[in-house]
């Protein structure tokens, strides 16, 4: 294993994941950063993965292993080969995201699998669970939702180690027999922390107006349901200012601004869509910007990667509490938090912050230091090599 070591037994990191640089995705960034993180403190680490054998670059000192067949009943034969043929102890980390594992989230066979994997540790990390189920939904939902909660039982009765990204996950992690309690460790942002303030300040006179322009940012795919809380939001928000700018950034923010000023024409010229950026200028603009509004129908929590990313980088950061939302939110101090999913609620809280521009200052770093705290990679490093112990998740 070339002189690197996972821990003081020699045990070897082998993470599973359905996605991978290049392909996109939250648990793609995830696992290169986890991975490249492990591999610089030593660790051997080995990355399990979907795609053909020369695809894309890996961290410096991870091993990439690209399974062709995905992991499909060959491609599980093929991963079981391959790992037999390495030396010493193996740690098994799996980003768990149902559908990322194929056969359309149903993949069975790969937990029962993992389910006789005896020789290896076997950790679990639960990006999501299961598939949402109701009466009131189509059969076809249903029974892709009684066959993932059923996969969710079978993979955390054999788990060594069990990690949520959110403790609202811990809802749907009640399948007997539960061998060990769930831990919390939250998703780091997946953006650089500190962009060059040159870049910054570059986009930051590219997207004012003039010297007194406020940035009102955001950063998302724009889907229904937090487009539908932005458009009860921004147009009010804009409005009430005219120095007020929003900045869209993300895949579908050209889309969402096309409809906003086309319902209200008054805004034109007040929007700016940046659609996808690489990671670096993605930064640097939320960065440029003086306040981020990021709400969520179901609350802020620590699965939301803009949320992490705005504040990470220190910037005034406006969102909502919610069911999904996590005790800590909501005595930290760390941004202006609405106590409700609502347009309204939303509206007040970021009328509040934007009406106190003093204050943003020491809330952007009050949210650079919770992140830091609570929510880095460095954290996440720490709870995995056992340097501290992530929290135990409380049953909901």
């Amino acid at each position: 294993m070339s002189g690197r070591h996972a821990d003081a037994h020699g045990v070897s990191w082998h993470l599973l994941t359905g996605e991978f640089p290049p392909q996109s995705g939250g648990v793609s960034d995830y696992t290169w950063q986890v991975a490249g993180g492990l591999a610089r403190e030593g660790c051997a680490v080995h990355v399990w993965a979907p795609g053909e054998r020369q695809e894309g670059p890996s961290p410096e000192g991870v091993t990439v292993h690209r399974l062709p067949e995905g992991f499909g009943v060959r491609g599980l034969g093929r991963l079981e080969r391959e790992l037999e043929g390495l030396p010493g102890p193996k740690r098994l980390v799996v980003q768990y995201v149902p559908h990322a594992f194929g056969y359309r989230a149903m993949n069975v066979p790969f937990a029962l699998w993992l389910a006789k994997r005896r020789r290896d540790e076997v950790w679990m990390f639960f990006h999501e669970v299961c598939f949402p189920w109701g009466w009131k939904l189509p059969w076809r939902h249903n029974v892709l939702g009684a066959v993932t909660r059923a996969m969710a039982a079978i993979v955390l009765a054999r788990a060594d180690r069990v990690f949520v990204s959110t403790t609202w996950w811990n809802r749907l992690l009640h399948a007997p027999p539960r061998r060990v309690p769930g831990e919390w460790l939250p998703v780091p942002s997946n953006l650089p922390t500190q962009p060059p303030a040159s870049a910054v300040e570059k986009l930051r006179g590219s997207l004012r107006a003039g010297p007194d322009t406020v940035l009102l940012g955001h950063m998302g795919t724009y889907g229904d349901l937090i487009a539908g809380l932005l458009e009860e939001v921004l147009p009010a928000l804009l409005r009430k200012d005219a120095r007020r700018v929003a900045v869209l950034a993300g895949r579908g923010g050209p889309r969402f601004a096309e409809q906003l000023t086309a319902r209200h024409p008054e805004l034109t010229g007040r929007v700016r869509a940046l659609g996808g950026l690489p990671g670096d200028e993605l930064a640097a603009t939320l960065k440029a910007c003086d306040v981020l509004l990021q709400p969520f129908p179901d609350g802020l929590s620590t699965r939301r990667s803009s949320a992490m990313a705005g504040l990470a980088l220190g910037v005034p950061l406006v969102s909502n509490d919610g069911p999904a939302t996590e005790p800590p939110w909501r005595s930290s101090g760390a941004l202006a938090l609405a106590p409700e999913p609502t347009g309204a609620a939303v509206l007040k809280a970021a009328e509040a912050l934007l009406s106190a521009p003093e204050t943003w200052p020491g809330l952007g770093q009050r949210a650079a230091d919770f992140y830091t705290e609570n929510f880095s990679l460095a954290h996440t490093l720490d709870v995995l090599l056992d340097r501290t112990r992530a929290r135990v998740v409380e049953d909901a």
